[in-house]
């Protein structure tokens, strides 16, 4: 590999986990990465996010699946109940691997403990929460 392409994926790398670390899109990932199926829906992204707007939620993280981190993953429309969500949000294999190689993914189990100290979940939530998931593999 050659001098200049391993410093323009070194300058790709470190402008992608710039993006990835704006406080926002930051806050996604952990929301992601604390969920019990790592794939909360739209909705429980934005009541862990309260300080800022739904839609702002929703922008962010069309630009992380945009980037190619994060990916929507839907349920079979033969799963889908009504009045629970059917589109979750989940690292892709290259976000996983990019964020693990960058040492962002050290705090996963912690981030996942506090996930579970949170005792004032409105009802929605937690019914989203318990929602039937896609599943990965």
């Amino acid at each position: 590999m050659s001098t200049d392409l391993r410093a323009a994926e070194g300058r790709e790398a470190r402008e992608l986990l710039h993006f990835v670390t704006q406080e926002t899109r930051f806050a996604i990932l952990g929301n992601i990465l604390q969920h019990p199926e790592q794939l909360p829906s739209m909705y429980e992204l934005e009541q862990l996010n309260p300080s800022v707007s739904d839609a702002t939620v929703y922008k962010h993280v069309q630009k992380l699946i945009d980037a190619g981190v994060v990916e929507a993953v839907a349920l079979d429309e033969d799963d889908r109940r009504q009045g629970y969500p059917w589109k979750f949000y989940g690292l892709t294999e290259e976000g996983r691997a990019f964020l693990e190689d960058h040492n962002v993914l050290a705090a996963e189990e912690t981030l996942r403990q506090i996930y579970e100290t949170i005792s004032d979940k409105p009802d929605k939530m937690v019914k989203y929460e318990n929602a039937p998931r896609p599943d990965r593999e």
